[in-house]
């Protein structure tokens, strides 16, 4: 029988399913993947795994798993090539929470948020979007450099 360990945050009661830390950590040292996406699962309580995207999927891919109509968070792992030719790395936290959500479902994500962020310690840059247009490919790209 396997135990789940859950992280519960003070501020909203949401905890964080230990399987959201490790696939950060995947992520994070071992490049395993492109993006991660978390969701809220108000049945459990915490915080989720929903998908994740393989190192070879694209930005366009990762914008194409976030759903249009409700709230989710997002860890984004962006590489580019500095102006002296090196490879860099940055890890993005976003939190999606379209305009068009739910408003229970904004709040949510919204309590929930510093908690859940504080778990995934390594993250670079924090992006709050509500829209597409604030989660394009070219504003990753400015504020890692």
């Amino acid at each position: 029988m396997a135990f789940v360990r859950s992280y519960s945050s003070a501020s909203s009661g949401m905890g964080v399913a230990a399987e959201c830390k490790e696939t950060f950590l995947q992520l994070q040292r071992k490049k395993a993947h492109r993006y991660v996406i978390f969701k809220i699962d108000e049945k459990g309580k915490e915080v989720v795994v929903e998908k994740w995207g393989a190192v070879t999927e694209s930005f366009d891919d990762f914008m194409g798993s976030l759903p249009e109509t409700d709230c989710r968070y997002a860890i984004y792992d962006f590489d580019f090539v500095t102006e002296e030719n090196c490879q860099k790395s940055k890890i993005f936290f976003i939190a999606w929470s379209p305009s068009v959500s739910r408003i229970r479902s904004k709040m949510l994500y919204a309590t929930s948020k510093q908690q859940f962020r504080r778990e995934l310690d390594g993250v670079h840059y924090e992006i709050q979007a509500t829209d597409p247009s604030e989660l394009d490919i070219e504003i990753l790209r400015d504020r890692a450099h």
